[in-house]
C-alpha cells in the first residue's frame, strides 16, 4: 500500500515589535513548524532617530549627551569612544586624575549594565522575580553614587574631551571602595541563587551554541564573543587611558551558550571591581580636565576610535573638514552585528530556547537603531 508524505503546516508568527521577551523593540517574523522554529528574520529600525545625520548640525560639545541616549544602559562607555575621538583628532592630552576617574566609572557602568541584564535574563527563562529585584537592588547603589558625581541618574553627560566635567566628591573613595568590598559575595549569591536551579541549567546548558569561527564572521564581539572562547578585549588588546597600567584578566568561555555568556559577563563583574580597587589605589591629585574651549574646530581629517564597551565594540569614527561640526560621524553599534550573529542560531531551535537565546545576547535597540 502506498503511502503519501505529509507537508508541514508551516505558521508565521510575529515575535515583537513590544513583546516584553525581545529586550526593547525588536521584530522577529518567525516561521513555525508547530513549535520549532524554520526561519527567523529581524525587523529593524521601530527605534530609528537619525543621531548620525543628527550630529551633522551640532557642535562636538552638543553631541555628548545625544551619545547617552543610544546604548541607554552603558551611557558613559558610549561617551568615551567619541570624546577620546576628538581627543585623538586634536592632540589633546588628558590628565591623570582625569583618566583614572574615567576608568572608574566606566567599570562601574559595566557592572550596572551586566546587573541590568542578568535580572531580565532569568525572568525570560522562568525564574521570575527574586534575582531581578536582587539585580536592581545592586544597581541602585550605583546609580546613588553616580548621582553624587554627575547629578543624574540615567544620561549622564560626564566625560567630555579633555578629561571629565567635574572632579568627585570628597567621599568618592570611600563610597565605592564599600560598593566593590561587597561584590564577591554578591556574585557569590547570584551563582548559587542560579547554578543550583534545575531550570536554569536546563534552559541554559547547550542553548544557543555559538561557535568561535561563526562569531568572528559576523563581527561580533565583547562578552558575547569571548563565550565562544575568542579573548578579544580592547582593553588588553589595544589600551587606552590607564589600563595599560592595571592588572586584570580576560573572561572568557569555551561552550559559547547561553550558560557561557551568562558566567562570562558574571565574572566580568568580579573583574571590573578589581580594576576599580586598583584605580582607586593608584589615583593621583590633581586637575581632571585640560584647558580646552567648548567650542573645538578639529582639523581636516578622519579618524576612528573604538572601545570596549559592555555589549563589545563600540566604535566612533568621524570625518573633519576643518570646521566645528563633523561632515560626517559614524556609529559602530556592537548590539547589531551580535545580534545579527545570533540570528542563525535560531532555526532549528523550539521557541523558548529561541527566547533564551535572544535574551543572552544583551543588546539593546536604541544602539542598533541609531
Amino acid at each position: 500500500m502506498a503511502t503519501t508524505k505529509t507537508t508541514p503546516q508551516l505558521m508565521e508568527l510575529n515575535l515583537g515589535p513590544q513583546h516584553p521577551a525581545t529586550h526593547g523593540v525588536l521584530r522577529l517574523v518567525l516561521t513555525l513548524d508547530g513549535e520549532r522554529v524554520v526561519k527567523s528574520v529581524p525587523h529593524l529600525g521601530y527605534l530609528h532617530r537619525g543621531v548620525e545625520k543628527l550630529v551633522e548640525d551640532l557642535e562636538y560639545f552638543q553631541i555628548i549627551p545625544i551619545l547617552d541616549r543610544l546604548d541607554y544602559v552603558a551611557n558613559l562607555n558610549n561617551e568615551l569612544s567619541f570624546v577620546m575621538a576628538v581627543e585623538k583628532m586634536a592632540g589633546i592630552t588628558v590628565p591623570e586624575r582625569a583618566e583614572y576617574i574615567r576608568v572608574i566609572m566606566l567599570e562601574f557602568n559595566r557592572i550596572m549594565s551586566h546587573f541590568a541584564w542578568f535580572g531580565p535574563f532569568t525572568n525570560d527563562i522562568g525564574l521570575f522575580g527574586t534575582v531581578f529585584l536582587y539585580c536592581l537592588r545592586e544597581r541602585e547603589y550605583i546609580q546613588r553614587l553616580f548621582e553624587k558625581v554627575t547629578g543624574a541618574r540615567m544620561h549622564y553627560h560626564y566625560l567630555t574631551y579633555g578629561g571629565v566635567r567635574s572632579d568627585v566628591p570628597a567621599d568618592f573613595k570611600a563610597d565605592a571602595q564599600k560598593l566593590i568590598d561587597r561584590l564577591p559575595s554578591v556574585i557569590d549569591e547570584f551563582e548559587y541563587m542560579v547554578e543550583e536551579n534545575e531550570i536554569f541549567r536546563l534552559r541554559t546548558k547547550g542553548v544557543g551554541v555559538m561557535d568561535a569561527a561563526t562569531a568572528i564572521n559576523f563581527g561580533a564581539s565583547g562578552p558575547f564573543l569571548r563565550a565562544s572562547g575568542v579573548p578579544l578585549d580592547f582593553r588588553k588588546d589595544e589600551p587606552y587611558s590607564v589600563y595599560d597600567k592595571i592588572d586584570f584578566k580576560v573572561q572568557t568561555h569555551t561552550d559559547g551558550d547561553c550558560f557561557a555568556r551568562y558566567k562570562v559577563r558574571l565574572n566580568e563583574i568580579r573583574e571590573s571591581g578589581k580594576i576599580i580597587g586598583q584605580a582607586l589605589a593608584q589615583m593621583p591629585e590633581g586637575p581632571v580636565r585640560a584647558k580646552v574651549p567648548r567650542h573645538i574646530e578639529l582639523p581636516e581629517g578622519e579618524t576612528y576610535m573604538r572601545t570596549d564597551h559592555p555589549r563589545g565594540e563600540f566604535g566612533v569614527y568621524i570625518v573633519s573638514d576643518g570646521k566645528g561640526k563633523p561632515y560626517r560621524m559614524k556609529l559602530r553599534s556592537p548590539s547589531l552585528a551580535n545580534l545579527l550573529a545570533s540570528c542563525v542560531l535560531l532555526p532549528g531551535m523550539v521557541l523558548p530556547d529561541l527566547i533564551a537565546t535572544v535574551a543572552s545576547v544583551d543588546i539593546v535597540l536604541g544602539c542598533t537603531d541609531r
